[in-house]
């Protein structure tokens, strides 16, 4: 069995269907060869938060592209609503990092004041000791000696947002093949053969290489050296509760249907989703912010494997060797999401409004 596609996207997560969908909205044919239910998928695993603090502290290209991120979240949110009846239950009425070390509070002021400072003072944020805190949050835990707030931060519901951006894509002529765990790729006369590991291959002027930890296999093929490795990061999930958490943290939420999401850990891996004795850690982190999570059940818990560079950022790269080819990788696919599916799809075509895009390139890697 064979297909053709003028662009095919390796990887159906919520990075992969961004590109897809900015690239339809070009006028582009695109097939996304989608890889197993039961493969290792951070857009099924994550925290799903739209968050700016904290990022690209050390690294203006990056805290601008996220600025530019969030504040295009809620018009990203509409055009998706647009197309497809689905409720991604977007709240960005800010967030706070919450600290019981008073060094690591100090140190993260100092990463905002660097932040802002990249992003020309336009980041809006709060440093809060405990007294500031326990008159806006009463009820706050006394070991909590300080917080940061952004009103830019927020957070969406991932499993929804992925289901979202699978029926838009499908809306808008976008061909999904699903069960296509992609095992090689190679250049092929004018473009790319593909092949997966049922022995299906598909046919493609430009390839868009989307997939998650697959593409530290995937991408030397193509001429990239696609430096990637997997950080764990622990879930767990309690049981419902009617009364709404009066704040969100990076690691403390409430999801919409009514449990607390606590999460935050990180842990280099070789791939093991295994939970570890690492929850009593983050159970006793979020007691500690919020006393009166103590008496909660704990209903689930979950590992998944976040996908990292060796600096934490972005890779937007075009293949040197073999014209045609994209890698896009990155671990902020949700916040990062209305750019990937608008300003990232005018830089795959090469369109002289598109970003400069430059400061992502995996050379940067050799470099330094």
């Amino acid at each position: 069995m064979s297909a053709q596609a003028g662009t095919a996207i390796i990887g159906g997560g919520i990075v992969g269907l961004c590109v897809a969908l900015g690239l339809a909205a070009r006028g582009h044919e695109v097939l996304v060869l989608d890889g197993r239910d039961g493969d290792m998928r951070a857009s099924q695993g994550n925290f799903g938060l739209v968050w700016l603090q904290g990022k690209g502290a050390g690294y203006a290209p990056y805290a601008r592209w996220s600025f530019q991120a969030v504040q295009a979240w809620p018009d990203f949110a509409k055009r998706l609503s647009g197309l497809v009846d689905v409720d991604l239950a977007l709240c960005q009425q800010g967030g706070y990092e919450f600290f019981t070390d008073a060094a690591e509070y100090e140190a993260f002021g100092h990463d905002l004041h660097r932040q802002a400072n990249a992003l020309d003072d336009r980041l809006s944020f709060e440093l809060l000791n405990h007294a500031d805190l326990a008159a806006r949050l009463p009820g706050i835990g006394q070991r909590v000696v300080g917080a940061s707030f952004c009103p830019l931060d927020g957070h969406v519901n991932p499993l929804r947002l992925h289901f979202a951006l699978r029926q838009a894509c499908l809306a808008s002529g976008v061909r999904i093949t699903c069960g296509a765990s992609v095992v090689s790729v190679r250049p092929a006369g004018a473009g790319f053969a593909l092949l997966d590991e049922t022995g299906r291959q598909t046919r493609a002027s430009r390839v868009v290489l989307c997939a998650g930890l697959g593409a530290a296999h995937l991408g030397p093929q193509l001429g990239f050296r696609a430096p990637i490795r997997a950080q764990r990061g622990e879930l767990m999930i309690t049981e419902r509760v009617a009364d709404r958490l009066p704040f969100l943290s990076s690691t403390i939420r409430q999801v919409d249907e009514g449990g607390f999401q606590i999460g935050g850990t990180k842990a280099e891996t070789d791939c093991d989703t295994e939970t570890t004795t690492t929850m009593v850690g983050l159970a006793q982190h979020a007691v500690a912010v919020w006393p009166r999570l103590a008496d909660l059940r704990v209903l689930r818990s979950w590992a998944a494997l976040r996908v990292m560079t060796p600096d934490g950022y972005p890779i937007y790269q075009r293949s040197a060797d073999h014209p045609g080819a994209f890698l896009v990788t990155c671990h902020s696919g949700v916040t990062l999401a209305p750019l990937h599916a608008t300003r990232l799809a005018e830089w795959i075509d090469g369109d002289p409004a598109a970003p400069d895009l430059e400061a992502f390139d995996e050379r940067r890697f050799a470099l330094s």
